[in-house]
């Protein structure tokens, strides 16, 4: 007999367009009930990016397993408020430390360490203090997509959602934004407009966002002419000057997407964002269209729900070690007070 969870589950995931394979493996409905169960045995929660592949985005109010489902920023302010004594993190290595710093009481697993960041390992804490030396005074904003070492150097942080706050409130006319060279472009045009600061920029990218290119993205624009443009900051600036203004749309975060969609009037989208966002918004508004270039970041998908199984149940066991993080307790609090602040703009 089929149990009205697993229906749920099955349901969310069918209208998230999960492929066909997915929904009928029977393997995959025993992995999550195992987890539900394991969670509440263990007293875990799971923390789900909106980039991980739809089965782990279904919450567990709907059959799933995630107890939330985020971008960096709403992941951030969730690991920050959680009493849980663990935390499985189904995201990449930067935002489970980040959750670590916030909740250094707590048990913070990664299913995989093999998920890392193209951005994160762009630059280091000694990057860092070099810019600050060759810049003294100046301040350092730190995208969240680094790692624990290089936030400790920097006076705050930021998510794509309130970087352009941050900027603002920033004293003095110059800032040193990092490491995501095309966001920070994009960002220095509406900064620069509005306050006159000059960002001091490093030569980090995204591998998912640096791969739309205008020929695609004006591509789709012909194929779909009354689709409105969904851009993430990450994707290069002459993409987005040669495409946003020819249909309309937004240039923003996950979140600033996911939020104008449930605004806007169209019925038809161009995502250029990671692929899996798109199941994001099928679950969300299933009476809309989208148009998905699916392009996957690779180490986001080293998180499966199998991986979460593992690390699961290796909570409270010596096989903990192997999705354990562990950070200098330095480095952590160092790395707390630009969180904090960060989060203050939450």
């Amino acid at each position: 007999m089929i149990s009205t969870t697993s229906t749920r589950f099955a349901h969310q995931l069918r209208q998230m367009g999960a492929d066909e394979h997915v929904l009928s493996n029977p393997k995959l409905q025993q992995a999550i009930d195992e987890i539900r169960e394991l969670k509440r045995q263990k007293g875990a929660v799971v923390l789900s990016h909106y980039y991980m592949p739809a089965e782990l985005q279904v919450t567990d109010a709907d059959g799933g397993i995630a107890d939330f489902v985020g971008d960096s920023l709403g992941l951030s302010v969730a690991a920050s408020q959680t009493r849980a004594r663990a935390i499985v993190f189904c995201g990449v290595k930067f935002m489970a430390e980040t959750a670590k710093v916030l909740s250094p009481a707590a048990t913070v697993l990664l299913p995989s360490m093999k998920a890392g960041c193209s951005l994160a390992v762009s630059i280091s804490g000694e990057d860092v203090r070099f810019l600050k030396k060759k810049y003294p005074g100046v301040p350092v904003v730190a995208y969240v997509n680094t790692y624990a070492e290089t936030k400790a150097e920097a006076d705050i942080c930021c998510t794509s959602r309130n970087a352009l706050a941050i900027a603002k409130a920033m004293p003095g006319d110059q800032l040193i934004f990092l490491p995501d060279l095309y966001m920070g472009r994009n960002l220095q045009t509406r900064i620069k407009a509005e306050t006159g600061k000059d960002l001091i920029l490093w030569q980090g990218s995204c591998e998912v966002h640096e791969q739309f290119t205008p020929n695609q993205i004006m591509g789709l624009q012909m194929m779909y002419p009354e689709a409105e443009l969904l851009v993430h900051w990450e994707v290069p600036d002459e993409v987005i000057m040669r495409t946003l203004s020819r249909s309309g749309g937004i240039l923003g975060s996950t979140t600033d997407i996911i939020k104008y969609v449930g605004e806007s009037q169209a019925q038809q989208f161009i995502l250029a964002s990671e692929c899996d966002l798109g199941a994001t918004l099928r679950g969300l508004y299933p009476q809309k269209e989208f148009v998905v270039p699916c392009i996957r970041c690779p180490h986001m998908k080293q998180i499966d729900v199998y991986r979460t199984l593992a690390a699961m149940r290796a909570l409270d066991t010596p096989a903990e070690t192997d999705f354990r993080i562990e950070l200098d307790e330095e480095i952590c609090r160092k790395a707390y007070l630009p969180i904090r602040r960060m989060l203050d703009f939450a």
